[in-house]
C-alpha cells in the first residue's frame, strides 16, 4: 500500500508498486492490467495521476496500450549475446526456446557496390548472397541478410542452410572461422518488406546488427545483416577491459 507520510510522492511509490507487479510476474505478459478507474479507487489517487503513471510505464516499455482494449504487460525480451560469441539460434535453443529457420534467398550474384568495398572484391567478383528469416516458438524474430565472396566456398550448397548453423557451415565444411570480428549495432523503422518478413507495422522499432568476419591474415570472409525486433530482442554485450588495455 502507499505510505502517505512518506517523503516519497505517491506517484513514484505506485510506479514502484507495479514495476513490482509485473517483475514477480503477478501480472503477466500479454494480460491486461487494471483499469485506470480500478487503480484510482484501490490507492485512493486521481485518475489523472493514475494514467500518467501508466504512460510513465508505457515510455519505459514495461506496458503497452491497445486502442479500446486496455494496458497490456509488455513480454520479457529474449536476451542473446553478439553472434560473433555463439550462433544465435545455439544461443536461443541453449535457453530453451523452439527455433526454425527458413531459407527466403540463395543465390550467387554480382555484390552491392556497399558490399564489395566492405568484402575488399574486384569488379568481376561474384559472391554468395543468403537470406533466411529465424522463427522462435513460431513467430518471426529476425531477418538474416548474408554476402560471402563465391571463391571462399565455391562448393557450398542451399541444403542444410535451414538445419544448421551457417557460421557452423562455414568452419566445418570451408575452414573459415572469425579471428576478427567487427559490430554495428543502430535502431530504425521497419519498411514495408522487413514488416512483411516479420509481421509487424511499417515504422515498428529494429535492431540492426551488421556483421563483418575475417581471417587472422585480415581477409573479409563473411558480411551479414541481422534485423531484429526491438521489441522482442535485447543484445548483451561483454567486454574484458584488462585484455584491451593489455
Amino acid at each position: 500500500m502507499l505510505e502517505r507520510n512518506s517523503p516519497k510522492p505517491l506517484y513514484q511509490q505506485l510506479e514502484d508498486i507495479l514495476r513490482v507487479f509485473i517483475s514477480n510476474g503477478e501480472w503477466s505478459a500479454d494480460h491486461p492490467i487494471p483499469s485506470e478507474n480500478e487503480l484510482s479507487k484501490q490507492y485512493g489517487l486521481s485518475r489523472m495521476t493514475v494514467r500518467t503513471v501508466i504512460t510513465n510505464l508505457v515510455r519505459e516499455g514495461l506496458l503497452y496500450r491497445v486502442q479500446g482494449k486496455g494496458t497490456f504487460v509488455v513480454p520479457p525480451k529474449i536476451t542473446t549475446r553478439s553472434p560473433a560469441y555463439l550462433g544465435i539460434r545455439e544461443q536461443l535453443e541453449e535457453q530453451g526456446y523452439s527455433t526454425a529457420t527458413k531459407l527466403v534467398e540463395f543465390t550467387r550474384m554480382a555484390p552491392p557496390r556497399k558490399v564489395k568495398k566492405i568484402l575488399g572484391l574486384k569488379d568481376d567478383e561474384p559472391v554468395i548472397y543468403i537470406r533466411r528469416a529465424r522463427y522462435v516458438d513460431g513467430s518471426p524474430i529476425s531477418i538474416h541478410t548474408s554476402y560471402i565472396p563465391h571463391h571462399c566456398c565455391p562448393t557450398m550448397k542451399s541444403d542444410d542452410l535451414e538445419t544448421v548453423q551457417l557460421c557452423k557451415i562455414m568452419e566445418n565444411d570451408f575452414g573459415l572461422k572469425p579471428s576478427l570480428v567487427h559490430e554495428s549495432l543502430e535502431t530504425c523503422p521497419a519498411d514495408d518488406e522487413q514488416a512483411q518478413f516479420l509481421n509487424i507495422g511499417k515504422n515498428h522499432p529494429l535492431l540492426v546488427l551488421d556483421q563483418i568476419l575475417r581471417t587472422q591474415e585480415g581477409e573479409a570472409y563473411e558480411y551479414t545483416q541481422i534485423v531484429f525486433r526491438g521489441d522482442k530482442m535485447k543484445l548483451n554485450f561483454d567486454y574484458n577491459l584488462e585484455e584491451t588495455q593489455s
